[in-house]
């Protein structure tokens, strides 16, 4: 598949995609959003990778929207190609209309929908939907060079890209707040202090650590089993008593003991060698998966 905003390698079972507007610092677009769903998409149907590994080409990973409208740029009735979305017999808009849904909130629901774990390189500056679309993935790495901002406060817009609901779960409220309310970009040292990202490197040593967790993981675990276990994280967020992850936890201990990926995993344990899992994404997710009902957009 080609795209024109980002590249997509793949190599010792981990697909990298690269933000690849360098002379735009990355700034995200809607042929970026279409691809990076695109390139989530191919992620999942393909039993090869195993994880999948996100960053920016040149020095910054995302610079937030194209600010290249001007003072337009956020006024979707004025976008080129743009559908207007339906109106209500009073004449206002109706915002159920799949027409005024945010496009880096788009790219978020696909990661969190994602099958394999997804790691951030921040190489650099993160700001507006290039720090926003970091929160549904799994690990956060930073460069000492990044830089991220909820800058919206600041742009007088509101924070997008379903950040409302990831934030506040990942830090706390209390910090989600002051970033958010501030909108001042802050050094990766204090994303790091703040719980935001889970280590800070030297540049030269972003993309090797990225892979070597990414490998880690392709070397030793059962893809399904990791396939569910972040389903099952994620939806538990917001989940209103334990009893809802003790049923998916029994149903998934139920069917998987029962599979040839465990017999291989404790024969493997017990001979003291490498395990070799068979059980694949595309065809051997067990019967009760997907456990819940997809939401509309309305």
């Amino acid at each position: 598949m080609e795209f024109e905003t980002i590249r997509v390698e793949v190599g010792d079972r981990i697909q990298t995609i690269t933000l690849n507007r360098p002379d735009k610092l990355n700034a995200f677009n809607a042929a970026m959003m279409n691809e990076l769903i695109a390139a989530f998409d191919l992620a999942d149907k393909n039993d090869d990778v195993r994880a999948v590994i996100l960053t920016g080409a040149g020095r910054a990973f995302c610079a937030g929207a194209d600010l290249s409208a001007g003072a337009d740029t956020f006024d979707q009735d004025k976008r080129e190609g743009r559908r207007a979305p339906r109106k209500m017999p009073d004449g206002g808009d109706d915002y159920s209309d799949e027409a005024i849904r945010d496009g880096g909130g788009r790219v978020t629901l696909r990661i969190f929908e994602s099958l394999k774990p997804v790691i951030a390189a921040i190489n650099g500056p993160a700001v507006g939907i290039g720090a926003t679309m970091l929160l549904p993935m799994d690990i956060r790495l930073a460069s000492e060079d990044a830089r991220i901002g909820f800058v919206f406060s600041r742009r007088g817009i509101v924070m997008e890209a379903c950040s409302s609901w990831f934030l506040p779960r990942l830090v706390g409220m209390q910090q989600a707040c002051d970033w958010v309310y501030s909108g001042r970009v802050f050094p990766a040292s204090e994303a790091l202090a703040g719980g935001l990202v889970k280590e800070m490197l030297p540049a030269a040593e972003l993309l090797p650590r990225a892979r070597a967790i990414a490998k880690e993981i392709a070397d030793n675990t059962a893809p399904v089993s990791i396939a569910l276990m972040r389903q099952m994280m994620w939806r538990m967020l917001g989940a209103d008593h334990p009893m809802e992850a003790h049923k998916i936890d029994s149903r998934g201990i139920f069917t998987r003991g029962k599979s040839a990926d465990v017999r291989e995993g404790v024969s493997a344990f017990l001979e003291k060698r490498p395990a070799h899992f068979a059980d694949r994404v595309s065809k051997d997710m067990p019967p009760y998966f997907p456990w819940w009902q997809e939401r509309p957009y309305g």
